[in-house]
């Protein structure tokens, strides 16, 4: 279960509705090709990528135990969270159109915040496109989403994750605790970023942005 930002924003009612029309109508497309919203027709293949414990393990919020008919029903709560504008959750497919990652925006409309957890399949890890691929994500949750705030959360023996979080200049923030669907508390590392942050790096370049 997805917690909001430490960080308390408050949006206006015109704000919040906006991020909710923007999450109900986002196209998939706008995050890179191959990218549709999952569907329970995908729930066999994304059940088979995530089974792989390479690759769900250090992923808190997702159903456990992970089968077809756990992560069919997970596709269909986060299709009535979009309904509301509050989550979405986007597949890329490969050549064959199996699933070969996943990523699930939650969103909080009136915190104008959202939070981002995703995976790769295995085969196609470790190819040096992380943190491209986490930088485009973040760029586009300000720009398509439309929030202000991102949080985001890693196990403390993440440590792949983290390097992306921090080379997209997210500012530590210390740890926090995780709850799992099941009820499970994961101990995480925690870190935020403003809008105002991401344009400032984009504008001063990483060297700068880094000093």
């Amino acid at each position: 279960m997805s917690d909001p930002p430490v960080t308390v924003l408050r949006a206006s009612p015109a704000e919040e509705a906006d991020i909710r029309r923007r999450v109900r109508e986002v196209d998939p497309a706008s995050l890179g090709p191959d990218r549709v919203i999952a569907n329970p027709a995908h729930a066999a293949s994304l059940a088979r990528m995530l089974a792989d414990p390479r690759v769900s393990d250090p992923i808190y919020d997702l159903p456990r135990p992970i089968t077809e008919d756990s992560v069919r029903a997970w596709i269909e709560a986060t299709a009535a969270d979009q309904a509301r504008g509050e989550a979405v959750l986007i597949l890329s497919l490969d050549e064959e159109g199996e699933v070969a990652g996943y990523s699930r925006f939650s969103i909080w409309p009136d915190r104008s915040s959202a939070e981002l957890a995703g995976a790769t399949r295995a085969d196609r890890q470790n190819r040096g496109q992380g943190t491209a691929g986490a930088a485009r994500s973040f760029g586009w949750m300000f720009e398509v989403l439309g929030v202000r705030l991102i949080g985001l959360t890693a196990a403390l023996d993440n440590v792949r994750s983290a390097r992306v979080i921090e080379a997209a200049g997210f500012r530590p923030m210390g740890e926090r605790d995780s709850r799992r669907p099941d009820g499970a508390v994961r101990r995480s590392r925690y870190w935020e970023m403003t809008v105002e942050d991401w344009r400032r790096a984009r504008v001063s370049g990483p060297e700068d942005a880094a000093s």
